[in-house]
């Protein structure tokens, strides 16, 4: 029985996954790579450092799994959204470092394009906030200060590409430049009704149309990898963003259906069926998979900073050595002795979107430990997520019986019980979270006959724990404070400090 294989390319890390027939994970290899940050609030990454580590591990994972490429029938990529490349379509060479989704030298930018009135015109086509969150304005810099980018890219000489599309470049030795759905629906550039670049949006940002890859179903054979690498003639078979992917492998395919991912960042999705919906309460309507010629839609809420404010703790405050750590040390005190962090590192995503918001921390008096800051810093993933559901509920008026759960951090099963409490819901944690890989493997599978039908798929979902509610009376005094803090952590930098 042959093998799917998921290349799972993160904000920290590159991976690769062996799936088998039955979505058990066969094989797994990964590799970290830099963070660049040449100024505060500029996030950067090497393009060529991505796509190294990237097919390593997939030689890696083959390697430990024990197969050659003729056992793999299909792979699906996953990849961190918004994160910005553009390269030189002769030499395959990039003209600048990747600027990371999380990058806000934008900010200004993307203030004057408010100001001069166009946030409405733009969610309308795009489902989107005016933000320097997505790929738009990071294109637009790059060909504004990059010496030479803006002529070449006006001569056709230059191509743009989210992270899917630089892997697939460089898969296919530049032969195939192509997108998804999902991952065009978070450039900015993109209309989520026609499908399609949107001309208008592209005259606005100044983004030459010969830049733009074309865009694909999430489900379907876009070419082979070439011979001259490892996994040479395997086909290329589905692509989806991080966060659509996860959608999919938590079998969220009914509307209503969410999930939350807890990694770098936090992001809740949920499933809202063929149309685009609307979201008064700033959260995003994007596009969640095409596959078998039906485009699907979810609302979206985006933490920046989730999972990486435990990265913090350790490469920031050095208070733990392993991310493991950080648990056990939360639980040696039996609160978090009225401190609230508010880990505003990178400003702030849905539903605040303020990108002049800073890291904050509340509360500290001379009993104050570090196992404090530990807890509050758990417990602000949890805060942020309760905000987004909360704007989720407002906009579709589902009250969800459960919220499925996913990411590295989804394993702290202090934080998946904190969650439920503030959240009044259960929080289900399934058998296999890896739920990112997983959608990718599925979208791939579903396109060379790996899998027959989702139905299928979903026999393949099932439930590791379920945290209930436990502790509803104290939850609304905790969130109370918990936006008390946020908003004193807001429009710091705009005050010039």
């Amino acid at each position: 029985m042959p093998y799917i294989i998921a290349l799972d390319q993160g904000t920290t890390s590159s991976r690769a996954i062996v799936f088998d027939h039955d979505a058990s994970i066969v094989a797994v290899g990964q590799r970290e790579f830099r963070q660049i940050f040449p100024r505060p609030g500029w996030v950067e990454h090497d393009p060529g450092e991505i796509w190294a580590t990237q097919i390593s591990v997939t030689t890696e994972a083959l390697g430990r799994a024990n197969l050659r490429p003729q056992d793999i029938a299909g792979i699906g990529i996953t990849n961190q959204r918004e994160t910005t490349v553009v390269w030189d379509r002769e030499t395959g060479e990039p003209v600048y470092n990747a600027i990371v989704w999380q990058d806000r030298r934008t900010a200004d930018f993307c203030d004057r394009l408010k100001r001069d009135g166009h946030e409405d015109f733009i969610r309308e086509r795009t489902g989107l906030v005016i933000d320097a969150y997505f790929s738009g304005s990071k294109i637009a810099w790059i060909l504004d200060n990059v010496p030479g980018a803006r002529a070449r890219a006006e001569a056709g000489k230059l191509a743009f590409g989210t992270i899917d599309s630089w892997l697939v470049w460089q898969l296919t030795s530049g032969t195939t430049h192509i997108t998804d759905v999902t991952n065009a629906s978070r450039t900015m550039l993109f209309n989520i009704n026609t499908l399609k670049w949107d001309e208008d949006l592209l005259r606005l940002l100044r983004v030459p149309a010969s830049m733009l890859p074309e865009v694909r179903p999430s489900s379907e054979i876009y070419g082979r990898v070439s011979t001259t690498l490892g996994p040479g003639g395997v086909p290329i078979a589905g692509i989806a963003g991080d966060q659509q992917a996860a959608l999919f492998g938590q079998m969220c395919v009914s509307p209503g259906m969410t999930k939350n991912t807890y990694g770098t960042g936090c992001f809740l999705l949920q499933n809202t069926g063929e149309r685009p919906a609307t979201s008064r309460n700033r959260l995003l309507s994007t596009v969640a998979w095409q596959v078998g010629g039906k485009t699907m839609y979810a609302l979206e809420g985006s933490v920046f900073i989730g999972g990486a404010v435990v990265q913090w703790l350790r490469d920031g405050l050095g208070i733990i050595k392993d991310s493991s750590e950080v648990e056990a040390l939360a639980l040696s005190v039996p609160d978090s002795g009225g401190v609230y962090l508010v880990p505003a590192f990178a400003g702030l995503g849905a539903p605040y979107w303020d990108p002049y918001a800073r890291g904050t921390i509340l509360g500290i008096t001379r009993g104050t430990k570090a196992a404090h800051i530990a807890r509050a810093a758990l417990e602000s993933i949890a805060f942020q997520v309760a905000d987004l559901l909360e704007a989720a509920r407002a906009d579709a008026g589902i009250d969800l019986a459960e919220l499925r759960v996913d990411g590295g951090a989804a394993a702290n099963n202090y934080l998946m019980q904190f969650q439920a409490d503030m959240l009044g819901t259960a929080v289900v944690r399934p058998q296999v979270t890896e739920t990112t890989a997983l959608g990718a493997a599925y979208l791939a599978g579903l396109a060379v006959g790996f899998w027959d039908s989702t139905d299928a798929l979903a026999r393949h979902w099932r439930v590791d724990r379920r945290f209930e509610p436990s502790m509803p009376s104290s939850a609304a005094a905790r969130r109370a404070e918990w936006h008390e803090a946020v908003n004193r952590s807001k429009s710091w930098t705009a005050r010039g400090q």
